[in-house]
C-alpha cells in the first residue's frame, strides 16, 4: 500500500471525517470489542490468549497474518491490563499465552511498518513500550506476576512482549523458538525494549546478546535456558498441567490485596468533542490550530474526599483521583496521536486547591487498600506518560491555579512555568493572587522514569536548591516566593505576563519540531538512566533515526524489501 494510505484511509476504530481529514485513533475499547484478544478468569489466576483476527488491522492495506500486531491490538492489549487491575483485584498471577497453533506472536506487522508514515511508527512503538511497562509495573506496584506461556514461536516484538512478563516458558518441540531478528532481516531495531531488557532485566551476557540479535531464526530449549533468554522449557504434553502449576505458584507467592467482587468496573470514558474543544468532567482542552497549541484545563474537585477507602471503591470511575487519571490519558493519547500539528500544551489548573490537598491526604492514609493504591499508580503512570510525549509543555499560574500537591505536578513535568505576580488589574481587581503549594506528594509518590521525582529532577545536582524547596513545603507560596524557591521559571506582573506569554508561545511555534523533541527528551530526563529511560531515550532515538534511513526505509531498503525475497541493499557507510 501506498504511503498515505495510514494517513487518510478510515478503519475500525477511527473515524474519518470529511474523507479525506486523517483518521481519528479511538483508545477506548471494552472486552465486547475486542478482536484480537480473550480474557478467562480462574479464581486468583487469569489467562489472556492472543489469537490475531488477521483482517482486524486498524487500517487497510495489510493482514495481521501469524499474530503479528499493529496499533490496534496493542490498544487492547492495554485495555486489558488496566481491566485486570481495577476490576480483578482477585487476579494474582496472569497467564499470556498465542492462540494459534505453535505460533505466540510474530511480532508487529511488518507491511504496516513498512507502509506507515514516521509518525505512525513512532506513536506505535512509544504506545507499544508504555503498555510494556504497565505490564511490568503490575508486578512492581501490585504483585500482579505475568507468566509469558510461549505456546509456539515468539519473534521479535513477539519476544518482547514476552519479556515484559516476570517468568517466560517456552514449549519443547524442537522447533518453537524465541527471537529478536529485525537487525538481520529488516535493518532496524526490536525498539520495543528487546535490546534493553535482554541485558538489563534478564542479564543475558553482552556477547551472547549480539549472537541472539543476529540470528534471524534465534535459539530454543536448553541454549535458551541457558542464557537466561527464558526460564524453562516444558513438553508439549504436559503443557497445560505444568502451566497451571506455575501459575497458581505466582498467585501464591502475591502481595496483592482485594478479594472477587470488590473490582471497579471501567465503562467507557465519556468525552465531548465540539469542534476544536474536547471536554471530560474535570479536564478539558481548546485546540488553537493557527497558533499550533493546545489549552489544557483540568479542574480540582468540587467535593470533599469520601469517607474512608470503601467508600472510594465505591464510587468507582467517579472517584475524582481515578476520573483525572482516566481523562488525562486519554487526553494525553488522543492529541499525540491525532493532532502532530500542535506542538505546544499549555497547562493551567482551576479550583479548590483545598479539596486538592484534602483528597491527596487521603491517598496517603488509605495507601494499604488495593483500590487505592491502583488509583495513586495509575496517576503515576499517567504523569510518566506527559513526560514522555514529545510536546513543549507550559504551565501557566495565575489567580484561580490549583497548582498544589498532586496538580503541582503537571507544573513540574512542563518544561517551563510562568506565573503571575498579584492580578490582572483590568480583569478582576479583587481576585485572590495565585499561590502553588509543595507538599511531600511532590517528593516521593510520583516518581519519574529516571527513578527521580520531578522536584528531584528539577534541582538534579543542586542539592541546597533541593533543600531550599523542600523547606517550603506546606507553604502557599505567592510569585515572589516561588520564584525564589526556584519552583517557576518566571514570575511577572499583569502589565508584562500576557505580552510575554504570548511572545513565548509565538516563538515556540516557530522552531523546528524535530529539535525541540530532542532538546525537551534531554533536559527532562536527568541524572541516572535506568532501564526505563533507556527504552524511551537511547533505544527509541536510534529507532527512530533507524526508520528513516534509507537501509531501512528507503526503496531498495530491507523494511521494504521484506518478504518480495530480494535482501535490502545497504549503503555501507557507517555514519
Amino acid at each position: 500500500m501506498s504511503e498515505t494510505t495510514i494517513d487518510q484511509a478510515a478503519a475500525p476504530g477511527t473515524s474519518a471525517e470529511p474523507a479525506s481529514a486523517p483518521p481519528v485513533v479511538e483508545f477506548r475499547t471494552s472486552p465486547e470489542r475486542y478482536r484480537h484478544f480473550t480474557v478467562e478468569y480462574d479464581g486468583d489466576v487469569a489467562t489472556v490468549k492472543l489469537a490475531v483476527d488477521e483482517q482486524g488491522g486498524l487500517v487497510p492495506g495489510y493482514e495481521l497474518k501469524m499474530n503479528s500486531y499493529d496499533l490496534g491490538v496493542d490498544i487492547e492489549l492495554y485495555d486489558v491490563v488496566q481491566r485486570m487491575r481495577f476490576e480483578h483485584p482477585e487476579v494474582k498471577a496472569v497467564v499470556m499465552t498465542g492462540g494459534l497453533e505453535r505460533m505466540f506472536c510474530a511480532g508487529a506487522n511488518i507491511r504496516m511498518l513498512a507502509a506507515s508514515p514516521h509518525s505512525w511508527k513512532v506513536n506505535f512503538c512509544k504506545f507499544t513500550n508504555e503498555t510494556r511497562n504497565g505490564i511490568e509495573d503490575a508486578t512492581a506496584s501490585s504483585g500482579q506476576k505475568w507468566i509469558a506461556a510461549l505456546n509456539g514461536t515468539a519473534a521479535g516484538g513477539g519476544y518482547e512482549l514476552a519479556l515484559a512478563c516476570d517468568d517466560i516458558v517456552l514449549v519443547d518441540d524442537n522447533s518453537s523458538t524465541v527471537s529478536l531478528p529485525e537487525v538481520p532481516l529488516l535493518g532496524v531495531l526490536p525498539g520495543t525494549g528487546g535490546l534493553t531488557r535482554v541485558v538489563d532485566k534478564r542479564h543475558v551476557r553482552k556477547d551472547r546478546a549480539d549472537l541472539f540479535a543476529t540470528k534471524s531464526e534465534g535459539y530454543r530449549g536448553s541454549t535458551a535456558v541457558e542464557w537466561g533468554l527464558i526460564d524453562a522449557t516444558i513438553p508439549r504434553g504436559a503443557w497445560d498441567e505444568e502451566i497451571s502449576k506455575r501459575a497458581h505458584a505466582a498467585a501464591a507467592e502475591s502481595t496483592r490485596g482485594g478479594q472477587a467482587g470488590e473490582g471497579v468496573e471501567l465503562p467507557e470514558l465519556e468525552r465531548t468533542m465540539d469542534g476544536d474543544v474536547i471536554s471530560y468532567s474535570h479536564v478539558a482542552a481548546t485546540l488553537d490550530r493557527a497558533g499550533r497549541r493546545v489549552d489544557i484545563t483540568v479542574s480540582a474537585p468540587t467535593e470533599a474526599p469520601p469517607a474512608d477507602a470503601e467508600a472510594a471503591r465505591a464510587q468507582g470511575v467517579d472517584y475524582y483521583p481515578l476520573a483525572l487519571a482516566r481523562e488525562l490519558d486519554d487526553l494525553i493519547l488522543h492529541l499525540r496521536t491525532n493532532e502532530l500539528q500542535l506542538g505546544t500544551w499549555v497547562l493551567r489548573t482551576s479550583g479548590d486547591q483545598e479539596l486538592v490537598l484534602a483528597h491527596d491526604a487521603k491517598l496517603d492514609e488509605w495507601s494499604e487498600h488495593w483500590f487505592v493504591n491502583e488509583v495513586v499508580h495509575y496517576l503515576k503512570r499517567t504523569l510518566k506518560r506527559l513526560d514522555v510525549t514529545s510536546r513543549s509543555l507550559i504551565a501557566v499560574i495565575e489567580p484561580g491555579s490549583a497548582f498544589v500537591g498532586t496538580l503541582l505536578e503537571l507544573a513540574l513535568a512542563a518544561d517551563r512555568q510562568y506565573m503571575l505576580e498579584g492580578v490582572y488589574e483590568d480583569v478582576d481587581p479583587d481576585a485572590t493572587p495565585a499561590t502553588i503549594r509543595l507538599t511531600d506528594v511532590n517528593d516521593g509518590r510520583y516518581p519519574m522514569g529516571n527513578g527521580l521525582t520531578r522536584l528531584e529532577s528539577r534541582f538534579f545536582g543542586r542539592e541546597q536548591d533541593l533543600e531550599t524547596a523542600r523547606a517550603a513545603k506546606g507553604t502557599d507560596l505567592d510569585a515572589t516566593a516561588a520564584d525564589a524557591a526556584g519552583l517557576v521559571t518566571t514570575a511577572l506582573d499583569d502589565i508584562d505576563f500576557e505580552d510575554e506569554l504570548r511572545i513565548v508561545l509565538e516563538e515556540r511555534a516557530a522552531l523546528s519540531p524535530d529539535a525541540l523533541t530532542g532538546m525537551e527528551a534531554n533536559h527532562r530526563f536527568v541524572g541516572p538512566e535506568t532501564m526505563e529511560t533507556k527504552i524511551f531515550g537511547r533505544l527509541t532515538a536510534w529507532q527512530n533515526w533507524i526508520f528513516i534511513r534509507p537501509n531501512a526505509s528507503g526503496p531498495e531498503g530491507a523494511l521494504r524489501r521484506y518478504g518480495s525475497g530480494q535482501k535490502g541493499e545497504y549503503n555501507l557507510e557507517r555514519v
